[in-house]
């Protein structure tokens, strides 16, 4: 395995190269076959199952010993999920209310 990414220089070409091969799937099969090839099964579990919390946290109808009965996900990554959630890059938020906007519009 490589050398731990510091938060200061985890964006470089590489990574600028995983965005970009990331923004070029144009499909939900194309994303499962390219994440699928990328990951191994517990890293995507582990993505899907921080995303689940986010939109679990953002609904605010659940305490953190019930997030964490209902995704699996330790009370300390929830902790950390939240933290991001709330004082992070705006990522989360960004796609939540990209989502958000995407489901009131739809009939």
């Amino acid at each position: 395995m490589g050398l731990p990414i510091s938060e200061a220089d985890w964006r470089n070409a590489d990574t600028a190269a995983l965005f970009d091969a990331i923004l070029a799937l144009e499909t939900r099969d194309e994303a499962a076959a390219f994440f699928r090839d990328l990951c191994t099964r517990r890293e995507l579990e582990e993505m899907r199952s921080r995303w689940a919390v986010v939109r679990l946290l953002d609904a605010g109808e659940h305490s953190y010993r019930e997030i964490h009965d209902l995704t699996g996900v330790s009370t300390a990554t929830i902790t950390r999920i939240n933290q991001w959630l709330q004082h992070g890059t705006g990522g989360y938020r960004m796609l939540l209310e990209r989502f958000e906007k995407k489901d009131s519009s739809t009939p």
